[in-house]
């Protein structure tokens, strides 16, 4: 429950101005996809790509997140739904600066997501469902979490033992199954640019 003695300040610059000097429109780039679905592979391309065309972006990353920010928290469905919502608060403060922040979170659940989008404003959230088969994310396995998951010795794994809810109506689905890096990032500028969000 919010403290009754807080209240809110409002300053004196707006996230316009901010997002003018940039030149650029801010929103979250909100990758999500089962563990190995190659989220963070993806969303750095991204973010490299933004850097050449000159724009001001910051990459928030789950493991990275989880060694500050949300150290301490589990795996939990409970502990899922609070980095998620710690997340989305981070997230929306980089729209309000005018920038274009890019998230890497499995973050299995509708909820939780449009939970997220309701933070910002019209248009500026992304859902990127970074669609890979099981399988494929279980051959990859690049920090041998799945082979763990499959002897139980990690608990409420998602895809295995915990449930991922894909998004409903993404703004972008990847099927990230034979399909280079680079036709992937650039299928995500074009949209950048067709919806205007990347001023010339």
């Amino acid at each position: 429950m919010l403290n009754k003695n807080i209240v809110w300040h409002d300053h004196c610059t707006t996230k316009e101005e901010r997002s003018s000097i940039k030149d650029q429109k801010p929103c979250i780039l909100w990758f999500t996809g089962l563990s190995g679905s190659g989220k963070s592979t993806i969303a750095n391309a991204v973010e490299s790509r933004l850097l050449e065309l000159g724009k001001h972006t910051y990459l928030l990353d789950g493991d990275n997140i989880r060694m500050g920010l949300n150290r301490g928290l589990s795996f939990s469905d409970e502990d899922r739904i609070e980095n998620i919502r710690r997340i989305g608060e981070v997230s929306k403060l980089f729209v309000d600066a005018g920038t274009i922040v890019l998230t890497a979170f499995i973050s299995p659940f509708q909820r939780e997501r449009d939970a997220v989008r309701a933070l910002v404003g019209e248009g500026e959230f992304i859902e990127l469902f970074i669609d890979t088969p099981l399988a494929v994310c279980e051959s990859r396995d690049p920090k041998g979490l799945y082979q763990k998951a499959r002897k139980g010795e990690i608990p409420n794994f998602t895809g295995i033992s915990s449930p991922y809810e894909s998004p409903r109506k993404p703004e972008i689905h990847i099927v990230n199954d034979n399909i280079t890096i680079d036709d992937i990032t650039q299928q995500i500028i074009d949209y950048m640019k067709e919806k205007e969000y990347l001023h010339a």
